[in-house]
């Protein structure tokens, strides 16, 4: 009977724990308003033989502006003004822009920008694992790129994203020295195509 008691107690404590982290998710949307942080992006195949390693700096300033910057193993960079979504990628000297609300919808970028949250996507906690606490994020699109978003916190800072597409390829990116509530200039979220550039708006 004491080891029930004990059993019951400790499964109500995860419970309670994974219950607090979809409220840190919500949390984190509601109450971050900007933040800061390098990332280091993997993506593997969905037989997971192939993996590719990219790193760069990512910002954010809800409502939808974000900027990520890729260093390596290429540049290239995605800006959110809050209008358009600009990638620009140095090889090929080619910028492209869409309509925010075309291009974000419910997606993790959405979802991280401050997307409309229990609107666009079902919550789920899940096991915490590698150190931190787990909330599954699944569109409720039925026409979504992906399958499902997880993402992980260290306490209350943004620490993973775990992204699963429609395809079975994962993208994990890992955050590190995240910055919540920083100061940004407004010039971190405009983008304008260098000169001599091909330009396709969509």
């Amino acid at each position: 009977m004491k080891r029930l008691a004990i059993a019951v107690l400790l499964g109500a404590a995860s419970f309670i724990a994974h219950a607090d982290a979809v409220d840190t998710l919500r949390d984190f949307i509601r109450d971050v308003k900007t933040g800061e942080a390098d990332f280091t992006q993997t993506v593997t195949s969905p037989d997971g033989a192939k993996k590719k390693t990219s790193s760069g700096h990512f910002e954010f300033a809800r409502p939808n502006r974000f900027r990520f910057s890729y260093t390596k193993p290429f540049v290239q960079t995605i800006v959110a003004d809050g209008e358009k979504v600009w990638i620009y990628d140095a090889d090929l000297n080619q910028a492209s822009s869409r309509k925010i609300a075309s291009a974000l919808g419910a997606t993790p970028a959405a979802l991280l920008a401050g997307g409309s949250l229990d609107k666009d996507f079902d919550l789920a906690a899940l096991p915490s694992h590698d150190g931190l606490d787990w909330v599954s994020a699944t569109p409720k699109a039925k026409d979504s790129t992906f399958k499902s978003v997880q993402v992980g916190f260290k306490g209350k800072d943004l620490a993973a994203v775990d992204i699963a597409d429609a395809f079975g390829q994962h993208s994990l990116m890992q955050f590190s020295g995240f910055r919540g509530g920083v100061s940004l200039p407004a010039e971190t979220f405009r983008y304008t195509p260098p000169a001599g550039a091909d330009v396709i708006e969509q």
